[in-house]
């Protein structure tokens, strides 16, 4: 990554890499997206038996989100560690980098986007180096759910508190609130398929549902960090002795440099697991633009 996008990234807080995947690698998470969902990859927790005769599609639109896709298919663990990838995660974080998250969302139309939301808040990195790379699977656009940044929201490093709210625009997953901005700072950030959208994990960013009358917002999410800094992730779920100070996830995949605690060995903590779609994940039917239709 050039010096320009590098004081690009660190003055807005995120950064777009066009053609950063070809459209063979493209069609290829395609497909391999929805062997997933057919459970050709096993089982896990959330799935629903399938019918015979069911297209694809009829599959994928069961789910809206698939967490941690690479612990199940050998395609997605690669996609963790793209040469486009680690070029500007070595940039914006250095050169030691892990990843402890990726998550495979199936946003089909009518689903429910997610509402304001700080990725630090979820993941915490003792150092501040959490960074999303969000890889588009097809165009995002504002009429199918792009995503939405609040640039330079990031820059104090300031985490805001998170609330539930009643919007049926969003799943269930809570609002941020008590920032200094309003919706009329936000920009969309629309991008073609094959393209990664890089974001600093202070970034306030939303999306909104999928309006389109038809196709996808496919995306596959992953989560980045220094592999210097202590992972203080569920740390309250780590071994007896081990508390907030010395709390170090290692349910991990190194993705460029080396491991400074080769030691520490690599945990498997957390498992594959599938979000139902329109539901938002809390169970609620009325998180979806149907529902929303009929019951402004």
């Amino acid at each position: 990554m050039d010096d320009a996008k590098r004081a690009f990234y660190k003055e807005n807080g995120f950064i777009v890499i066009e053609d950063a995947l070809t459209p063979d690698e493209v069609q290829a998470l395609h497909d391999e997206t929805a062997a997933i969902c057919r459970a050709e990859r096993g089982t896990i927790p959330g799935f629903v038996e399938g019918k015979p005769g069911e297209s694809d599609d009829d599959v994928m639109r069961r789910y809206l989100c698939i967490h941690f896709p690479h612990k199940i298919s050998p395609l997605m663990e690669k996609a963790l560690s793209l040469p486009s990838m680690v070029d500007v995660l070595t940039s914006v974080i250095g050169p030691n980098v892990k990843c402890m998250q990726s998550m495979l969302f199936i946003k089909s139309a009518k689903k429910p986007g997610q509402a304001w939301h700080q990725d630090e808040y979820y993941i915490p990195t003792r150092d501040r180096t959490l960074t999303g790379g969000w890889i588009a699977l097809d165009d995002a656009t504002v009429e199918n759910g792009c995503l939405w940044v609040i640039p330079g929201s990031h820059r104090r490093g300031i985490l805001y508190d998170m609330f539930m709210h009643e919007d049926r625009r969003f799943d269930c997953s809570g609002e941020a609130r008590g920032y200094p901005w309003t919706d009329d700072d936000a920009v969309p950030v629309e991008v073609k398929a094959g393209s990664i959208v890089f974001f600093n994990g202070y970034l306030l960013h939303r999306s909104l549902p999928n309006y389109a009358t038809g196709g996808y917002r496919r995306a596959l999410v992953n989560h980045y960090m220094s592999a210097e800094s202590y992972l203080p992730w569920f740390w309250d779920k780590l071994p007896e002795g081990k508390g907030a100070s010395n709390a170090d996830c290692r349910d991990i995949v190194m993705v460029a440099g080396e491991d400074p605690y080769p030691h520490k060995g690599i945990d498997q903590r957390h498992g594959p697991h599938v979000r139902p779609s329109g539901e938002g994940g809390c169970g609620n039917a009325n998180r979806n633009t149907e529902a929303l239709e009929k019951n402004p």
